[in-house]
């Protein structure tokens, strides 16, 4: 019930129809007392006194009961169906949002699949489940209570000798519940792994298929739905054990009600039609008992599924606006970004970043260069308020991000990562992604800086060409052009370019920075690159090692002192002398600041 109690915010909204839908239930489960009493009155009021003159208003009557009986059961699946539909749209619409909001500490474990799982099985079980199966539980124990009250004032003694198995019955499916809550827990979680294998397989199939790993992956497929099956298997035998049992302890009642009321017709005790109609009764009761165990199976699902989904609605948001959040636009910002003493390390790993301290004036360029894993990305990730900082603090215009609203302070930064993602929509709603009301001329722009108008011009399509799914169908240099035009057309204070050219050729490499000389005059920018030639304009170079910061400077003072810099310096120019190298860059120099 604790499941029920918590999702109460997604139903209790739509109690008008639960209410209809329970009201309208009980009127057609009154309405089936009435054939026991009709079938008792046929055969002592009618039959036995020969009163057969009745019998036509006695079938108008089941006629008109039938009728308005199923007119109940329409309107109770009608509401049914309403409340299900419209609690499943709550509850979808509350865990998409929960998932936006979500940090990217708890995307760093995440599986797609296992969220597919949830949004879409998990919340079918429990769709059905508050839509019809809850319903059904509680129309169960009115079918129970009507049926005994009707069977105790035909004769008490024989419902008490009857219903004696009853409680063994529900103590049955008590232990049942029990072992099969367990089971489908653990077959939602081996559904959820399946789901993840499907998806990543799809997700890579170009790299499958590129090692020709296609046998592998399916061994690999093939034991988790060996898990799945096991799973199936394992709940399958429960029910084998316990529905047999179930069955016999119901058969049992009436095995007692025809050799007990047997006997009182015998004996002149009751009456054959009172008999007769107790014997519609004690099914009446029995049915609903003996499908507990379905009730049960459904009551488990959705227990199970409800579980998952509240994992979810409830999972704990890391980064989150504080109570007075400062909402900052980009007419109020400067982009003064200052690293106070940073230190930072991600959950259940040594520190990534250790006491860094950078000060990035407005419109400076800042450059980072290090091998992988020296802390370059997650610098960034923590000005974008990824993560947060637990030591130290990150400053813009003096302002500590941490107070400051996470959406207005992701709304002054352009980033542009090495790993391009493009929605399957047309190039045009990829590049304006970023920007509400943005005009045609704005996009060409934006992609003439980013050395992509010619390219998308030549599409068949030009601008409203549909690339594929994550991009497919363009080449990297392509896709990375796309995001750097999506990050133009933002505007941003502050610009990250995280290795933003590593998939163009030196050619539009030089081209590309020649469009961001443009944009940069006057913002902040932040460039994480491992060529030489899309540093050496930066105000500051900052060389990172483990998370240390073990160089700092402009180009030529890097160069021109031992170092790491230094070292990836030589070995990018290794076939030209140093005088020849420096000379090389100077002509890449001039020829940017012309295009």
């Amino acid at each position: 019930m604790d499941v029920l109690r918590q999702l109460k915010a997604f139903y209790w909204a739509e109690r008008k129809f639960l209410f209809s839908s329970i009201l309208c239930l009980m009127c057609a489960t009154a309405l089936g007392l009435v054939y026991p009493n009709l079938l008792r009155y046929l055969i002592d009021d009618v039959i036995g006194p020969r009163k057969f003159e009745l019998v036509p208003a006695l079938a108008f009557t089941v006629v008109g009961v039938v009728t308005f009986k199923g007119c109940m059961q329409f309107l109770h699946g009608f509401f049914g169906g309403r409340l299900g539909n419209r609690v499943a749209f709550r509850m979808r619409n509350a865990l998409y949002d929960k998932l936006q909001t979500l940090s990217f500490q708890y995307y760093d474990k995440a599986k797609t699949g296992d969220l597919m799982s949830r949004l879409t099985a998990d919340l079918e079980a429990i769709r059905n489940f508050i839509g019809f199966g809850f319903a059904q539980i509680l129309n169960m124990v009115l079918m129970v209570v009507f049926g005994g009250v009707m069977m105790l004032s035909i004769h008490w003694q024989l419902t008490l000798i009857t219903l004696v198995t009853i409680p063994l019955l529900g103590f049955a499916a008590i232990r049942f519940e029990r072992n099969i809550h367990p089971a489908f827990r653990e077959m939602r979680q081996a559904m959820s792994n399946l789901t993840t294998a499907v998806q990543e397989n799809i997700t890579g199939v170009r790299t499958v298929k590129s090692f020709a790993r296609e046998t592998h992956e399916v061994s690999k497929f093939s034991v988790r739905s060996e898990a799945y099956q096991t799973n199936q298997v394992g709940a399958a035998k429960i029910w084998a054990k316990f529905f047999p049992v179930m069955e016999l302890v119901a058969n049992l009642s009436a095995v007692i009600l025809l050799v007990t009321g047997g006997i009182l017709v015998i004996n002149n005790s009751l009456k054959l039609g009172e008999f007769v109609a107790f014997f519609s009764l004690i099914w009446y009761i029995i049915g609903p008992m003996w499908g507990l165990g379905f009730h049960i199976n459904n009551y488990t699902q959705f227990k199970a599924s409800g579980e998952r989904v509240l994992g979810l609605l409830n999972e704990h948001v890391h980064v989150k606006n504080t109570e007075h959040a400062v909402e900052v636009t980009g007419e109020t910002v400067k982009g003064h970004v200052r690293f106070n003493h940073v230190t930072f390390s991600y959950p259940d790993k040594s520190p990534a970043l250790t006491d860094i301290v950078i000060d990035a004036p407005a419109g400076s360029v800042i450059g980072f260069l290090g091998a992988t894993g020296s802390g370059k990305s997650t610098i960034i990730q923590l000005l974008m308020r990824a993560y947060n900082v637990k030591h130290g603090s990150i400053t813009l215009d003096g302002m500590d991000i941490r107070n400051l609203d996470v959406g207005s302070l992701r709304r002054q930064i352009a980033p542009v990562f090495q790993e391009t993602f493009l929605f399957s929509a047309s190039i045009r709603d990829n590049i304006a992604y970023g920007v509400r009301d943005v005009t045609p001329e704005q996009i060409e722009y934006a992609a003439k800086l980013a050395k992509a108008h010619d390219f998308i011009m030549e599409l068949p399509l030009g601008y409203d060409t549909i690339v594929g799914e994550r991009g497919m169908g363009l080449s990297g240099g392509q896709k990375q052009r796309i995001a750097i035009a999506r990050a133009l057309i933002k505007n941003p204070r502050i610009l990250i370019l995280d290795d933003a050219t590593s998939a163009v050729d030196m050619e539009t490499e030089h081209e590309i920075q020649a469009g961001f000389k443009e944009l940069m005059a006057g913002r902040t920018t932040f460039i994480i690159a491992h060529r030489i030639s899309s540093l050496r304009h930066a105000d500051e170079i900052i060389v990172l090692d483990k998370g240390h910061i073990v160089q700092r400077g402009t180009h030529a003072e890097l160069v021109a002192q031992n170092g790491p810099y230094r070292e990836t310096y030589n070995i990018q120019y290794a076939d030209y002398p140093l005088d020849e190298a420096a000379s090389i860059v100077k002509a890449h120099d001039r020829k940017g600041s012309t295009l």
